[in-house]
């Protein structure tokens, strides 16, 4: 009895710790926002409870695009979200249905690429862009979130798929359903949790990425991660009332979707772990 009681403490301040750990920071941007800078860091004002919305409104003052370039975030975001989640989710359904040297090496050549550095590939792919007009194009931002996602997303796919016994295929097949059916009436709705999973990584990943936002847009499809980099880097000093008034902001919506689609996210984290 007192062993399992001791378990249960250990197992609870383990689990309080992370969650102090995780939540702590997340914690402290949010609150500071709304506090007066000269408070943000101040010992002796550490505990003053003066609440203000200064921060914010100095924000949409001096960087009147943020929210404009929040909305460019969330149209990449949506557009990458929708494109590799697609594509991964038809290629996943063929690596699990069909066997074969091909399709083996294509998926490990896909995992291949995906180990290399953004900045290996995004220097080559700046003279592309440039010539095929896409540069500064929400479009080309999308293509390249989605293609830096989708090789590993197709082997989460695919471990979703497994899950789903074969013998409803081919009682699909029986009843005269061609694969297209099957697909989209069969394994399509068994695999939706998988897709959710899947989906949210792309999304925070989109929201959040910089390096090839920089590199690739200058003025139409400026994100939020690069006007967040521009409040660091302002030639009067970093306003820390200003930058965590951002960064609640831009934080915001990613932590709102993954607390709504949390269930999901562990779905898709312990994916493959065990076996229906």
């Amino acid at each position: 009895m007192k062993s399992d009681l001791r378990a249960t403490l250990l197992r609870g301040l383990a689990i309080g710790m992370l969650g102090i750990w995780s939540l702590g920071p997340i914690l402290l941007i949010v609150l500071s926002s709304f506090r007066p800078e000269r408070d943000i860091f101040s010992p002796a004002r550490r505990f003053n409870l003066d609440v203000t919305f200064d921060n914010y409104t100095q924000l949409f003052a001096a960087f009147p695009q943020f929210l404009p370039n929040m909305g460019n975030s969330l149209i990449v975001a949506l557009g990458a979200t929708a494109l590799a989640v697609t594509t991964s989710t038809l290629a996943g359904y063929v690596y699990s249905r069909q066997r074969g040297r091909l399709l083996a090496a294509s998926a490990f050549f896909a995992i291949l690429v995906r180990l290399v550095p953004p900045i290996v590939v995004s220097l080559p792919l700046f003279p592309i862009a440039d010539a095929l007009k896409l540069s500064d194009t929400h479009i080309l931002l999308i293509v390249l979130y989605s293609a830096f996602w989708v090789s590993m997303l197709s082997v989460m796919m695919k471990v979703f798929i497994d899950q789903i016994p074969p013998t409803l295929d081919e009682a699909a097949r029986v009843d005269g359903a061609s694969t297209t059916q099957t697909f989209l009436r069969i394994v399509l709705p068994l695999a939706t949790a998988g897709m959710i999973a899947g989906g949210i990584f792309v999304f925070v990943y989109a929201w959040n990425e910089y390096l090839f936002a920089f590199i690739f847009s200058s003025t139409r499809a400026v994100t939020a991660p690069l006007i967040v980099s521009n409040i660091m880097d302002s030639v009067a000093g970093t306003q820390w009332g200003v930058l965590f008034a951002a960064a609640t902001l831009q934080l915001a919506p990613v932590l709102a979707l993954v607390i709504f689609f949390q269930k999901f996210l562990v779905a898709g984290l312990m994916a493959g772990s065990v076996k229906g």
